[in-house]
């Protein structure tokens, strides 16, 4: 395998908790939200890896991270070999166009001022790629059909478009100094299930022509099975699971995939068998120890509450549950009955 093109190192980001005054004045000792909380990642070349988790685990932030645009409290973090947490704003401006991302909200990221030839052409402003004018506007035309809008889009203010064009354009832009990562951020959360499928295959077609690395975050694990390589799978700022898609999704052994993956409405369902999370997502500011599921995980014990390293399945999977190795279970059938047996 060849070496990752981003690289983390127990990465971590804990934000400071703002309070009032008199509480500043009666509490000694700071708080701190830890919305990443030791993460070792790898991403390598022309891969898709996918991110899932439950609201507030903190795969924004991650990615936020990755790019640097938001510093990391500790740990380290490696872009094509080469450490950037501790570069500097000129050594990190330099970088900016090999690093790209693609917002959730399409409509709040680009700028409602500008026409949409402004927006696509300013990265190549910034960066001073190409010669002139003429050249800038001749690889905005190039984009622009590369994500299927046309000519007249260019002239029209981002207001003028729908959610799935503006997108688009959102991707154009980001196309446009061709990076060679690039974080797609619920990149289409906000769109219809059709649109959603439009800009999934888009993302397929650029990453191929461009050689693209992607870090596809979503919640919805229907979409991250169908565009990924590999899969992780984050809960109150840590991977719990990391695999390629049929690792973790046929063949997932931590009771956390088990549960996010029988969360998902099916047809044929029997609510009866079905795995529940129960109970409440633990404080952030107060994590458990050890395994930071085990407070909802209807498999723990009392050694889940120590201190562990994830288990590897395979060069490719591994697991952060202490109850998990390849010895002692089969595999994802084995946890559903566990599972679902606990209840």
């Amino acid at each position: 395998m060849s070496d990752p093109v981003i690289e983390t190192r127990d990465l971590k980001k804990h934000f400071p908790v703002q309070t009032g005054l008199i509480e500043q004045l009666l509490t000694r000792n700071k708080q701190w939200v830890k919305a990443v909380d030791g993460v070792d990642l790898e991403i390598y070349p022309q891969e898709i890896f996918g991110l899932v988790g439950e609201s507030g685990s903190g795969k924004s932030t991650l990615g936020m991270v990755l790019l640097q645009l938001l510093e990391p409290t500790a740990g380290e973090v490696y872009f094509q070999g080469e450490r950037i947490d501790d570069n500097t704003e000129d050594e990190m401006r330099e970088l900016r166009k090999e690093m790209q991302i693609i917002f959730q909200d399409p409509a709040s990221s680009l700028n409602p001022r500008r026409r949409i030839r402004d927006i696509v052409r300013r990265p190549l402003e910034v960066h001073d790629l190409y010669e002139s004018t003429e050249k800038r506007n001749e690889r905005v035309d190039q984009l622009i059909q590369e994500v299927q809008l046309n000519e007249d889009h260019l002239d029209r203010f981002p207001h003028e478009l729908s959610g799935g064009q503006q997108q688009r354009v959102a991707i154009a832009r980001a196309l446009s100094v061709e990076p060679n990562l690039i974080v797609a951020d619920e990149a289409v959360s906000a769109l219809d299930v059709n649109v959603q499928a439009q800009i999934l295959n888009l993302l397929e077609e650029i990453k191929q022509k461009y050689d693209l690395t992607i870090l596809f975050i979503a919640h919805d694990l229907s979409l991250v099975r169908q565009i990924s390589d590999r899969v992780g799978v984050m809960y109150l700022g840590e991977l719990m699971e990391v695999g390629t898609d049929d690792e973790v999704f046929d063949q997932y052994q931590h009771p956390y995939t088990n549960a996010l993956l029988e969360s998902v409405p099916k047809i044929s369902d029997n609510l009866n068998e079905r795995a529940v999370i129960e109970g409440e997502v633990p404080s952030p500011i107060n994590p458990p120890s050890g395994c930071k599921f085990r407070t909802r995980c209807p498999l723990a014990s009392e050694e889940c509450a120590s201190e562990f390293e994830a288990r590897e399945f395979s060069a490719t999977h591994s697991v952060n549950c202490i109850k998990r190795s390849k010895a002692e279970h089969g595999g994802s059938k084995t946890l559903v009955k566990e599972y679902s047996g606990s209840r």
